[in-house]
């Protein structure tokens, strides 16, 4: 039986919310302006509860949008409205204070100020001197909530490998345990576009229209720059996602993707981005150091597209045939043949009619849910006539090269 008199206090990240919400807003002000990275340096340098007043400052969450933990907000209705409630989080006060009004049902609301940094032992030292010792229940999901259990009466577990829940009943008595959902192996596959690895079989092609498929070395050189595609693409693709969070969570499809969704932590994407760049550049430096420069460019417009040049309307579907057209030239490099012009000029209008039809459909699917403009593009629905004219003369041309 649940002692309503004494406070339920609730977590944010990872709890409440399956986000962080420091990472999100970083990564925001990262899109904004990719040279903001050198600013969290600095800011960092008079502690980690400034950092994250300075980036709360320049950002805004919709709150409305995050990933927030069903079981728990059920938990929460189930408790009744009379027991006292707070949100006690790591969090910047003005992010969690918007949670707090979106939620509702809080009592009290316990952030990061900018001068303290309200986790671990700072976060029990607060609800300690608030509440007492052993006067309070805490729902956590991180190992350095174990700090925050040893003060509290009762443990409530979110999120979290079996092994914590076991410490946490080491501490204090564990009331009750939100297994871990989602995550894994399939979780990564989805967020890595393992399916779109198909695309990255176009620098096969010039081996094929070279015939040199029977040539000692020459499959093994062109496998290689697949994997190096490969792995660049996924960490391109990461990189992407974690950028686009809010405009993927208004998309019907792009929602359920791992990031947005809260399914895998943000935390580990930003290390496996670049990570798998590190890997697929230095695999390509094995091919040449021209192969490498091509894959650079690959990269630096990959990235161009992600931070900006999608949200321009055609010219991200220019961009999108000369990412696939590229694939097909590195194949030659790789391999030290001559390209075609005319393989490369089919390239780009096949690639540009299907880019512009995969608009099409985007917009079209947009207007059938009852929507409006496309989130995050550059695109209205006013623009499906002129899509559709323009990608069906672009298929043309490619029949004709």
């Amino acid at each position: 039986m649940q002692d309503r008199t004494i406070p339920l206090c609730i977590d944010l990240d990872g709890t409440l919310i399956r986000s962080d919400l420091m990472v999100e807003s970083a990564l925001g002000l990262m899109r904004r302006n990719p040279l903001n990275l050198l600013r969290f340096g600095t800011w960092l340098l008079r502690g980690k509860a400034h950092l994250k007043r300075e980036i709360a400052r320049r950002t805004t969450v919709d709150v409305a949008l995050l990933p927030y933990e069903p079981r728990v907000l059920q938990w929460l209705r189930d408790a009744g409205a009379s027991r006292y409630r707070v949100l006690c989080t790591a969090s910047d006060r003005k992010f969690a204070d918007a949670v707090a009004a979106h939620v509702g049902g809080f009592d009290e609301v316990l952030a990061s100020d900018g001068a303290v940094n309200l986790s671990g032992r700072n976060k029990a030292q607060a609800l300690s001197e608030r509440f007492g010792e052993r006067g309070f229940d805490y729902a956590g999901n991180e190992a350095r909530d174990l700090h925050v259990w040893r003060k509290a009466r009762r443990s409530i577990v979110v999120n979290a490998a079996p092994s914590l829940a076991q410490r946490a009943a080491g501490v204090t008595e564990l009331e009750r345990v939100f297994e871990r959902e989602g995550g894994g192996v399939r979780a990564w596959i989805r967020a890595l576009r393992v399916h779109q690895w198909l695309k990255n079989l176009l620098v096969f092609l010039p081996l094929l229209t070279a015939h040199l498929m029977l040539v000692p070395g020459a499959m093994l050189v062109a496998t290689l720059a697949f994997c190096c595609f490969c792995l660049c693409a996924s960490g391109v693709y990461l990189l992407n996602d974690l950028l686009d969070l809010e405009a993927d969570r208004q998309h019907p499809r792009k929602r359920l993707r791992p990031f947005p969704a809260g399914t895998l932590p943000l935390a580990a994407g930003v290390i496996a981005a670049p990570l798998l760049t590190i890997a697929a550049f230095a695999l390509a430096l094995t091919i040449s150091p021209l192969f490498a420069a091509v894959l650079a460019a690959y990269y630096a417009l990959t990235l161009a597209y992600s931070f900006a040049l999608k949200r321009i309307a055609m010219l991200d579907t220019l961009v999108l045939a000369g990412l696939y057209t590229l694939r097909i030239i590195s194949g030659t490099v790789a391999l030290q043949i001559s390209a075609s012009f005319w393989l490369l000029a089919f390239s780009m209008f096949l690639f540009l009619s299907l880019a512009m039809i995969k608009r099409y459909t985007e917009l079209v699917a947009l207007a059938r849910a009852g929507g409006g403009d496309s989130v995050g593009r550059g695109y209205a629905a006013d623009d499906l006539p002129l899509l559709q004219s323009l990608g069906g003369a672009s298929g043309f041309l490619a029949v004709l090269c």
